[in-house]
């Protein structure tokens, strides 16, 4: 009765995750098949799953019409300057954070994790009238600085918890043996942390890689605008391009997949560490 009930139970279970499976994946179909479909048949009725001929012409008009190869590699830049650096600072803060006692180090990370309360929209109009008083509004360098700014908090919280898990033995060994204290954490800890840096890089990458409100109102000239700014162009007041905006979501996708399909082994190895008290 036992076995029967634990089958029944497990295939229970592996239906209703098939189901959500189908569930959350095809909207990434649709897109997909939507993109690849001629605009005519975009809107035919009955509705066609699948294409009855393959067609690239939402792609061709995507880089034809709209220079969006030029939105891609801002995107990339943007994104790739902004989460390697956030990381890089969120590393040094997080060892300081998690290796020393000082005054106000409660209220430091309290404030970190307020901050993470706080809608962005909330701060566009005071950003707007720093960046432009800094005349960063319209410039790459600035939109970095702005998404610096906006990872370092919670990455630094979530660095801390990585090497808190990091015995102190460990430093402390590589000391006696003759390194400094930096040199011990470049030659010794940055390794030992390399799952959970590179998760933290993913994060702040793919953040960057999304956001939309602060590029929106930072970015206004076609050849510094980012890939969400793009795709919020093609809703209009009357119209949507939806095979635009189709193909357009398509090769937004493709970067992050890519991205998570190399580092996965990472990713779950940083997103467990900090789950396990060393």
């Amino acid at each position: 009765m036992i076995g029967k009930e634990t089958t029944a139970g497990r295939a229970a279970k592996f239906t209703f995750l098939g189901l959500w499976l189908v569930f959350a994946l095809f909207p990434l179909y649709w897109i997909t098949v939507t993109s690849f479909k001629d605009p005519g048949d975009i809107f035919s009725f009955p509705i066609a799953y699948w294409p009855e001929r393959f067609s690239l012409e939402n792609y061709q008009g995507l880089f034809g019409k709209a220079d969006f190869g030029t939105y891609l590699v801002n995107s990339l830049v943007v994104s790739t300057v902004a989460g390697a650096v956030a990381t890089a600072i969120s590393t040094l803060s997080a060892y300081v954070l998690a290796r020393f006692e000082f005054r106000s180090k409660s209220a430091l990370l309290m404030a970190f994790l307020v901050t993470q309360m706080i809608p962005s929209f909330i701060a566009l109009g005071p950003l707007y009238l720093l960046m432009t008083d800094l005349q960063l509004v319209d410039n790459r360098l600035g939109l970095m600085l702005v998404y610096i700014a906006v990872c370092i908090p919670f990455c630094t919280v979530m660095l801390r918890g990585f090497f808190e898990n990091v015995p102190d033995a460990l430093e402390e060994a590589a000391m006696i043996d003759g390194l400094s204290r930096l040199g011990a954490l470049l030659r010794v800890l940055l390794p030992v942390m390399r799952p959970g840096i590179v998760a933290a890089f993913i994060f702040n990458f793919v953040n960057c890689w999304n956001e939309l409100f602060l590029s929106v109102t930072l970015m206004n000239s076609d050849e510094n605008k980012t890939v969400p700014t793009a795709l919020n162009g093609f809703i209009s007041s009357f119209n949507i391009d939806w095979g635009s905006m189709s193909a357009a979501a398509v090769l937004t996708i493709l970067p992050t997949m890519v991205l998570f399909a190399f580092a996965s082994r990472h990713i779950v190895q940083g997103l467990t560490a900090g789950a396990v008290k060393g």
